[in-house]
């Protein structure tokens, strides 16, 4: 009686983690060189002249790990915002200066040369902008939403039809 209990309990454990294996989503590496990064126009989201890619995941899906790259020329600025979810950057090359308002104060931001490392708890006010060539990459779990704290510092609302 035992071993029948026993071997009853195995196969449960056997068909749920089939069943389990059958719906998990299959993950694929994501193995990237520099020279393979493709690089195109920064999102309407944000203001011309910098560039982005999604290195990993889909950043408008909800729930989803997501990876991306802006690259911004130096002066490149983003207006005070805030996103409803935790934003991880770390400085890849340049040099980022940041800090929290809701309005650019160059006196309270804080430096970040490549190589730092920032998380910024959701509902976060925030601005940023490059001092010389920069690029941040931004993780996080979907969907990445921006809002600005002043709407006319929107780009979006800045698009002429």
């Amino acid at each position: 009686m035992l071993k029948i209990k026993f071997l009853l309990v195995l196969c449960a454990i056997f068909i749920a983690g089939y069943c389990i294996a059958q719906t998990a989503p299959t993950m694929e590496p994501t193995l990237l060189t520099p020279a393979e990064i493709k690089w195109g126009p920064a999102p309407d989201f944000l203001s011309a002249g910098a560039k982005f890619v999604v290195l990993y995941g889909d950043p408008g899906k909800d729930g989803e790990p997501y990876s991306i790259r802006l690259s911004m020329p130096s002066g490149y600025k983003i207006m005070p915002h805030f996103h409803p979810k935790v934003e991880n950057v770390t400085v890849i090359s340049g040099h980022f200066v940041a800090g929290g308002g809701d309005k650019i104060d160059p006196k309270t931001a804080k430096h970040f040369p490549a190589g730092s490392y920032a998380s910024l708890p959701a509902n976060m006010h925030h601005f940023a902008y490059a001092q010389g060539a920069t690029v941040v990459q931004v993780d996080g779990i979907g969907p990445f939403q921006i809002t600005y704290v002043n709407a006319a510092d929107d780009p979006r609302t800045k698009k002429t039809p």
